[in-house]
């Protein structure tokens, strides 16, 4: 990863669509459902560090800790925000919120690790292949 004397942060907007919601996911609530706002949450972070990344270096989610506090419904926008607040080694610990017109809805912790893309794609392929019964 590139040395950066710059804060790492993003906020990305998102309107809740049908796809996003509890119904969808097997509840009967047309809210934002809890897995959406989980990779709201990833992806805003991953978009906060893709220009820090050296060539072929890619991010992985290694945790998330994080309350979903309040519903957001269907039609609704979210405003997600992240920030990086820790850095160790090649860890990077990244303050995670979201808020609809009203609220905080969401908030918490979400940590990512720098890997080297083609070992990690490596890895993935020795998986696939184990999985299929073929010996490397």
């Amino acid at each position: 990863m590139k040395p950066s004397t710059t804060e790492l942060s993003c906020t990305v907007r998102h309107r809740v669509a049908d796809r996003d919601t509890a119904a969808h996911w097997g509840n009967d609530l047309p809210v934002l459902a809890t897995p959406v706002l989980l990779w709201l949450g990833e992806t805003t972070a991953m978009r906060a560090v893709e220009e820090h990344l050296e060539d072929g270096e890619m991010t992985v989610g290694v945790s998330h800790d994080s309350a979903h506090l309040a519903p957001t419904p269907q039609g609704r926008e979210v405003r997600i925000s992240a920030r990086l607040v820790e850095r160790r080694g090649r860890r990077l610990v990244f303050e995670v919120a979201a808020y609809d017109d009203w609220e905080l809805v969401f908030q918490g912790r979400h940590t990512r690790a720098v890997v080297r893309r083609d070992d990690f794609v490596e890895l993935v392929r020795g998986k696939s292949e184990a999985a299929a019964g073929v010996t490397p």
